[in-house]
């Protein structure tokens, strides 16, 4: 028997594999997204902005309602910004 925990998990992870997986069928995926996160990163509802944008233009769709794996794909966004950031 599985736990609500153990649940929750499975369903971020089931999630998360099929956004890998439509990364992977379209590598144009990646690099829009970055782009885009690129542009609304400091905008006042920058994180809403993203999402939005990178529903209405790439095969990546982002519910207004977010789940864990919505939000964590945000996260690892603006982490690769702050990463790339570091960089220079």
């Amino acid at each position: 028997m599985t736990t609500p925990v153990e649940s929750q998990q499975a369903r971020v992870i089931d999630e998360l594999r099929h956004f890998i997986k439509k990364v992977l069928s379209d590598p144009t995926v990646a690099v829009k997204c970055v782009e885009i996160a690129r542009r609304y990163r400091h905008e006042p509802d920058g994180d809403e902005k993203m999402a939005r944008e990178i529903s209405a233009s790439t095969i990546v769709r982002i519910p207004e309602q977010w789940s864990e794996a919505d939000r964590m794909f945000i996260e690892v966004l603006k982490d690769v910004l702050d990463d790339e950031a570091a960089l220079y």
